[in-house]
């Protein structure tokens, strides 16, 4: 990944998950890639990949289920042009 230095990683990450979420690369219901292979295809730290988990959930993008993964959130249907 190229990094662009005036933007937090976590914030890079995070538009690298939402823009496959929104493309359909990412299903709704799908797993999401773990914290630790985020890291793998990354390089960022572990706690910046959980943060990017995290900052997902909390937009309503993806949801978690305990001891098994994170997985996309069933998005409302978009309007199209």
């Amino acid at each position: 990944m190229e990094w662009q230095p005036e933007i937090p990683r976590w914030r890079q990450v995070y538009a690298l998950l939402e823009e496959r979420i929104d493309s359909g690369v990412y299903q709704p219901g799908e797993r999401l890639p773990s914290a630790l292979a985020i890291v793998e295809e990354t390089g960022i730290s572990p706690v910046t990949a959980r943060r990017v988990l995290k900052e997902l959930r909390e937009a309503g993008l993806a949801y978690m289920e305990p001891g098994i993964g994170t997985f996309v959130a069933r998005l409302p249907d978009r309007p199209q042009a």
